[in-house]
């Protein structure tokens, strides 16, 4: 019945080095698959995506109060999550400047005769079927964001997938130590018996008196 307990450890051991190992190939997995997929893509960054040159960019467009990106991927291959996330941060800015610093929000819906748009459909431009024509800056941010939360949503993927893997490496590295603690209860166990059984049959052997 002893024995039991020190099995369970064993097999315990054993369940944790397997899920270990899983979890660092499933992590490994998950990051050379967004780096695969984002190197399909053949994303390079502008020249102007560096710190310097979009301060410059933002300044001359009239763009102000915004957070600018401290990263840098000009002329880079977009093929890291990393990356993708610094060229989504650009990719915001460019939009900023094409809409004169406003977000999708800000923006009227309809296109107006004066081009300042407007929200009023009486006061928009009217399409050949009479509709109202959209406002088509509005559109440049739904590609925006689009294009910015795929390569943010890679950014995470690795991430989560980089987590894996470190903890997988440390259930692997649980399991080895508590292997080696549970077989060496055994091993020591193993070695005491034989000397209990001696010790129940013929009692506890005394040193010699002293002469």
């Amino acid at each position: 019945m002893r024995s039991i307990p020190r099995f369970g450890g064993i097999a315990a051991s054993i369940v944790l080095i397997a899920l270990g190992i899983g979890a660092i190939v499933i992590g490994l997995n998950g990051r050379s698959e967004v780096g695969t997929d984002l190197k399909r893509e053949q994303i390079v960054g502008t020249p102007d995506m560096t710190p310097s040159a979009i301060a410059k960019e933002a300044k001359a467009a009239g763009v102000t109060n915004v957070d600018l990106p401290t990263c840098s991927v000009a002329n880079k291959p977009v093929d890291t999550g990393s990356r993708a996330k610094c060229f989504a941060s650009y990719m915001r800015i460019h939009a900023l400047e094409a809409t004169g610093g406003k977000t999708y929000s800000q923006m009227p819906r309809y296109q107006s005769a004066d081009g300042a748009g407007t929200n009023d459909e009486a006061k928009a431009l009217k399409g050949p079927s009479g509709a109202p024509v959209n406002n088509p800056a509005r559109e440049i941010w739904v590609t925006e964001t689009a294009l910015s939360t795929a390569l943010n949503t890679s950014y995470f993927a690795q991430s989560v997938a980089l987590f894996s893997a470190i903890m997988g490496i440390a259930l692997l590295l649980t399991g080895i130590g508590f292997l080696m603690l549970t077989s060496g209860l055994l091993t020591g166990a193993a070695t005491l018996d034989p000397l209990r059984r001696l010790t129940h049959r013929h009692g506890t052997p005394t040193a010699p008196a002293a002469s």
